[in-house]
């Protein structure tokens, strides 16, 4: 079966006149990860998503799977450990998505920085351990002052002390989920996108059933039943609990805004991705990372009250970026015009975690296996007396950090939360992209407990090893495996770049993609069946759809945006069978996102369309 447009309306109708065994509102990464688990495990699983898939918090993210090195600061060892082994399980499921790339990490000896070349090399060692990256091609090393300069002469010199390297990934968070969204599809599910929960169901005995839904689209509102319900709507968590009268659990989610700006590479060049303090003495970091032939940086994490649906660039947020980079890289001197693109997105935050995760993760307290790891790092660097005070000095700030009552947006725990309510909705909140696998998991033991009482009983998956479309490859191997599909697509007549563009971006599904081999007028060939394959695999219904989330034109593909946006609305048109007036209204659409990604509006200008 596809998973288009043409098979949309009659999943609503079967939708309509079924009772599942699991609904799942929100088709971010979370309600994705846990669409995928029911629907391997057999449970009768739907998921309704009131945007695209992803369209909110899962495609606006820094777009890494790291391990979160700056929790070992304050010591949250569980929280790393978890991390840095669901990393790798990321790194297992979804091989052609998230790629090793070394991270750089500039030391300053300025007021309030995170690390010193002592501690963050007591971090780092710690932290490969707990990656099982020790001894390995991946193991981190420390550089001078000069060695830094050398890999990045932008950088500041001034204050610089040297600098450290340790394994970190890069992402497509957008990929990421759309690739989960599909498997649970093929495996059974109903994902229905732009579906927007609007009232919650109850039986008899007041226990949640269902819920009511509005079609986006067509505006015309349905009902669908399911013995449990799943709340997965990250920022919008509290939003869709309120929704349900009889929900006695007081709000738990503070929001945060991140943002980031994209410049052309020859005006902001680093050779690897590179994090570091921003020079404010907040305790906040900044990522710049090459993608493409562009560099992007952020992020802003600032409280979040705005609409939750459009989160936006501010002048204060590009003010911000830029001051800090333009510091860190005085040569650069970037200036709002230089930015060609950009994106703001949101963190579901949960207030006063304390670090806690409902599946794993930091409790409040050291483990035991914890506490002598920590020993272990520290005493290798107690080579003599000498040392001790600095030791001492690094082990009483993190203890003042983690005592501390108050906490900026930026130190907020990225913990994960599963609660239920007394009427019966659950609630998966909270938690990083990373953790996504882990966080389902917890929550579908959950949900097959309470299948149980009802007298179902499933066998749950191994989620640690079950693939996402596309996934079917030797994660050990991936780039010789990614190489023989990439021959592939040249053997069918794309030429060496295009086709190792198209293997990365759909790993194992790329021979099912060069079967929608075609060419669009206005497009090439590469563009025309990626287009083509999404129309009919990946539930694309907009421009904006494809352009921005089902490959990343509008962020990372500026300069070739206006010559191809014309080519897909056409393609579109005649596929959709668009008249005149919703032709236009997409149009719209897509330049308004288009300009707002262009920061019209703080350039004090207006494109032409």
């Amino acid at each position: 079966m596809t998973f288009s447009h043409k098979d949309r309306k009659q999943t609503i109708q079967e939708a309509a006149k079924t009772t599942y065994d699991v609904l799942i509102i929100g088709g971010g990464i979370t309600g994705a990860g846990v669409a995928v688990q029911t629907a391997a495990a057999g449970m009768k699983t739907v998921l309704l998503e009131m945007q695209d898939f992803a369209e909110g918090t899962s495609s606006r993210s820094t777009k890494l799977v790291h391990g979160g090195i700056r929790y070992l600061k304050t010591f949250d060892v569980e929280v790393v450990a978890d991390t840095v082994r669901e990393r790798a399980i990321v790194q297992q499921i979804a091989p052609h998505i998230p790629k090793p790339d070394p991270m750089l990490l500039p030391i300053y000896d300025e007021p309030g920085a995170t690390f010193s070349l002592f501690s963050v090399k007591v971090a780092m060692d710690l932290y490969d351990r707990l990656a099982n990256v020790t001894g390995s091609k991946y193991e981190n090393y420390l550089l001078t002052k000069e060695e830094v300069l050398e890999r990045e002469p932008q950088l500041q010199a001034e204050n610089l002390v040297g600098g450290g390297v340790y394994l970190d990934f890069r992402n497509n968070d957008a990929r990421l989920v759309i690739e989960n969204i599909k498997r649970a599809q093929a495996d059974g599910a109903a994902m229905i996108s732009k579906a927007k929960v609007v009232g919650i169901l109850h039986d008899e005995q007041g226990i949640i059933n269902g819920v009511e839904v509005e079609d986006q689209l067509t505006n015309e509102r349905f009902e669908v039943h399911a013995k449990v319900v799943i709340n997965t709507t990250g920022p919008w968590s509290d939003i869709v609990r309120q929704l349900d009268k009889n929900d006695e659990l007081p709000p738990q989610m503070r929001p945060t805004k991140g943002v980031h700006l994209v410049v052309d590479r020859e005006k902001l060049k680093v050779p690897q991705p590179t994090y570091f303090d921003n020079g404010k003495n907040d305790g906040r970091m900044v990522f710049v990372v090459p993608r493409e032939n562009k560099t992007y940086f952020g992020t802003t994490d600032t409280d979040y009250t705005g609409d939750f649906a459009h989160p936006t660039v501010t002048q204060e947020d590009v003010d911000y970026l830029l001051t800090i980079v333009n510091e860190r890289f005085p040569h650069a001197q970037i200036t709002l015009d230089d930015i060609e693109a950009s994106w703001a997105g949101l963190r579901p935050l949960i207030t006063n975690n304390g670090g806690s995760d409902y599946n794993g993760g930091g409790k409040g307290k050291l483990s035991d296996e914890s506490f002598e790891q920590i020993v272990e790092s520290v005493k290798e660097y107690l080579a003599d007396e000498r040392q001790r005070p600095v030791v001492e000095k690094a082990v009483k700030q993190a203890q003042e950090r983690v005592e501390a009552s108050k906490v900026d947006p930026s130190q907020v725990s990225r913990g994960s939360s599963l609660e239920r309510s007394k009427d019966g909705l659950l609630t998966l909140a909270g938690g990083k992209i990373t953790d996504y696998r882990l966080m389902a998991e917890g929550a579908v033991k959950r949900i097959n407990e309470l299948l149980q009482e009802s007298g179902a009983s499933f066998e749950l998956v191994d989620s640690t090893t079950y693939p996402v479309s596309g996934g079917e490859l030797d994660a050990a191997n991936v780039e010789e495996e990614l190489a023989k599909l990439a021959d592939q697509a040249q053997a069918a007549g794309f030429n060496e770049a295009d086709a190792t563009y198209l293997a990365h971006l759909y790993g194992s599904n790329l021979p099912q993609v060069l079967n929608y081999k075609t060419k669009f007028e206005g497009l090439d060939e590469k563009e025309s069946t990626a287009l083509n394959y999404s129309l009919h695999e990946e539930m694309v219904l907009t421009p904006v759809d494809y352009l921005l989330r089902r490959t990343n034109h509008i962020l990372f593909m500026r300069d070739t945006l206006d010559e191809v946006k014309a080519g897909v609305v056409a393609a579109m048109t005649d596929f959709f069978g668009w008249d005149e007036e919703e032709k236009a209204a997409h149009v719209a659409e897509l330049n308004q996102v288009i300009a707002e990604s262009d920061l019209t509006a703080l350039k004090g200008g207006k494109k032409d369309e």
